[in-house]
Order: structure tokens, then sequence, then C-alpha cells
């Protein structure tokens, strides 16, 4: 699964501790996320896109295969 995140952080000037701490989780999460090592729960996909005020699908983006 692809993302944004990294780009709306950028967009927000907010830092992966920022983000994690909105979100409650660790900067650790957020960094696997943007990494595409970890597919975040329902919950903290739409919690992550209410920080931002975007859609899911403005953020999370299925690749080919997934």
């Amino acid at each position: 699964m692809k993302n944004t995140i990294k780009i709306e952080r950028a967009r927000h000037n907010m830092t992966q501790q920022d983000l994690a701490e909105k979100v409650s989780v660790s900067r650790q999460t957020i960094n696997s996320i943007e990494a595409g090592k970890y597919v975040p729960s329902t919950v903290l996909a739409l919690k992550i896109s209410q920080v931002f005020s975007v859609s899911l699908e403005e953020i999370f983006q299925l690749e080919e295969g997934d």
C-alpha cells in the first residue's frame, strides 16, 4: 500500500512525532507506515486522514498486487 503521509506532514509542517501524538501511536509506527512496511488499521487510517482533513483515498492507495 502506498501513501502520501510524508507529503501531508510536510504540507502541515508536522514531524513524525507530532503526527504520532495526534493519533496516539509511536513515532516508529508512523515511520513504518510511511516506508510501506506496515499497513495501518482502518481506525488508524481514519485518524490520520482526519488530522490532515483529507479523504482516505487521498492518503492511501493500493499498489498493483495488493
